[in-house]
């Protein structure tokens, strides 16, 4: 059974969907691993240690010819074209709702599985991408606040003087946001957090932060763990409430989603206007419209003395470990979509489940 694992091509992008350690771990499981030469230069792993693995080197097109495509992000109209009729793509997929190019893949018999849409279970833990590389971009955002910030994180003492450590505020408990409380107080930072759902409160205490307690007159949890949209009212209150403890932050890095819908506006212009000149706002929701409104997406702006920080690809910024991470996200999957037996129809030893008797892979099948 042929993995085709291609070199990631939207800009910017260092990832690379396996590494020598997984990938050997994959041949020796029995899949023929065919890799696009110079797939993981990007990510700092080169070719030679992937043959070391037992990788084979091959153009680009036939990696599309594989049974099954592994890529990080979603895949172009020409990558989508490539995919040969039968075959399986995984990646994530980006979308929401209907997706006509993914439609065309279905209807070319290629069966398409998204990692964004694998299922909130205790079985998903070690394949879940949204959580690997969410985990990331938390790391990274701070460590990029950090740079930009003109002032130490902690406090420090010396003969020349002392330093008051940074005030920094979380927006959103989530992966990333716990993880970027958790680098933040590992800095030596104040670190201070909010969410919409309540049952975060223990997490934010867990790691040392202090937890922002607002009364919005409802609950923003939601399905599966995520939080859900807040209505018109309580959006306006959360605003205002929030206000002053932001103004007050030297350091604010936003992590706050809503599955498939714009990311709610939290940090107002107003906010941005009373904050101390030379801090620091990474939002991590760039993406999706911003936590704050005067973020440019893929922009480090400065508006009213404070730096705004739009990028929307972090993990990409730590490319070895995040790849790695991911890797082994696709490799546990794998695990459960093949049975091993004497001989499978390709002498591999491996033969493909039916993917509709498994719940995650179930879950996972764009279109179904």
């Amino acid at each position: 059974m042929k993995l085709g694992i291609p070199t990631e091509t939207l800009p910017g992008e260092c990832r690379v969907a396996t590494t020598p350690d997984v990938a050997k771990r994959l041949v020796g499981k029995g899949f023929e691993v065919l890799l696009e030469a110079g797939a993981g230069i990007a990510a700092h792993y080169a070719d030679d240690a992937y043959t070391a693995a037992g990788v084979q080197l091959v153009e680009r097109d036939a990696c599309f010819q594989a049974d099954i495509v592994l890529k990080v992000r979603r895949p172009s109209e020409q990558e989508a074209a490539a995919v040969r009729s039968g075959a399986i793509y995984i990646s994530l997929l980006e979308s929401c709702g209907d997706d006509a190019l993914i439609a065309r893949m279905t209807e070319n018999n290629v069966r398409v599985l998204g990692m964004e849409r694998m299922p909130r279970i205790s079985r998903a833990q070690s394949m879940d991408a949204l959580s690997s590389q969410s985990n990331i971009a938390g790391y990274r955002a701070v460590i990029e606040a950090s740079a930009r910030y003109g002032r130490f994180f902690p406090m420090m003492m010396t003969s020349a003087g002392s330093a008051k450590p940074t005030r920094l505020v979380v927006l959103g408990a989530g992966v990333a946001g716990l993880q970027a409380i958790a680098t933040a107080r590992r800095l030596g930072a104040d670190v201070f957090a909010y969410d919409v759902r309540p049952e975060t409160k223990e997490q934010i205490l867990s790691l040392g932060a202090k937890p922002i307690e607002l009364d919005l007159g409802e609950s923003g949890s939601g399905e599966g763990g995520y939080a859900k949209e807040l209505s018109d009212e309580a959006k306006a209150r959360q605003q205002a409430l929030l206000a002053d403890e932001l103004a007050k932050a030297h350091v604010i890095i936003t992590t706050a989603l809503i599955p498939c819908r714009p990311a709610p506006e939290l940090i107002t212009e107003e906010v941005v206007q009373r904050m101390r000149q030379g801090s620091v706002i990474v939002d991590l929701a760039a993406a999706n419209g911003g936590n704050c409104k005067l973020t440019e997406p893929d922009q480090v702006v400065t508006r009213h003395g404070v730096t705004l920080i739009g990028y929307t690809n972090f993990p990409s910024m730590v490319p070895s470990d995040a790849s790695a991470f991911y890797a082994k996200n696709l490799s546990n999957l794998l695990e459960i979509m093949v049975d091993e037996t004497d001989a499978g129809p390709d002498s591999s030893g491996l033969v493909l489940k039916d993917l509709n008797e498994d719940e995650i892979t179930k879950a996972m099948l764009a279109g179904s």
